[in-house]
């Protein structure tokens, strides 16, 4: 669990990680290899969902060694189905990474919500519901890793 008190903004205990796969923490279907080792650090501190409708159909075997929870949606729904994940966890308890229009709602749901603008760009509603803009997937995951970097982005 991550615990951190951001003056203006709350206190947080996050124990679940809920992050969208391409666009991501992959590109055409391919996990970025500077992600695997963020997910076996952060593993420890929080579990991991990655939800994807898995376009390129290799999600499950790219993730196979890694110790997270992946969901495969169906093509329709998606960004309600991502929502409902995150109030079945607990969205006082989440912090979501995203960057698509299927992405929207579960930023906005969640505790934290964290947009990320990659080769594959970010949808506007995405971008507007996330409580922080990061520009890799790899930088917000240093943010979690390291959360006293929090603060500085989100306090008032």
């Amino acid at each position: 669990m991550i615990e951190i008190d951001i003056p203006g903004f709350g206190k947080m205990s996050l124990q679940y990680l809920v992050c969208d796969y391409n666009g991501t923490l992959a590109c055409d279907g391919v996990i970025l290899p500077e992600i695997i080792p963020l997910i076996g650090k952060l593993s420890s501190e929080m579990k991991i969902h990655i939800v994807t409708a898995d376009t390129f159909g290799i999600a499950r075997k790219c993730l196979s060694e890694l110790p997270v929870n992946l969901t495969i949606l169906s093509q329709n729904g998606q960004d309600t189905a991502k929502q409902a994940l995150i109030k079945k966890l607990g969205a006082e308890v989440t912090v979501c990474i995203g960057n698509g229009r299927n992405d929207s709602l579960m930023l906005k749901e969640a505790a934290l919500g964290i947009c990320v603008i990659q080769a594959e760009g970010a949808n506007i509603v995405s971008l507007l519901n996330a409580d922080i803009t990061c520009k890799s997937a790899e930088d917000a995951f240093e943010l979690l890793l390291n959360p006293k970097r929090l603060i500085a982005t989100l306090r008032k």
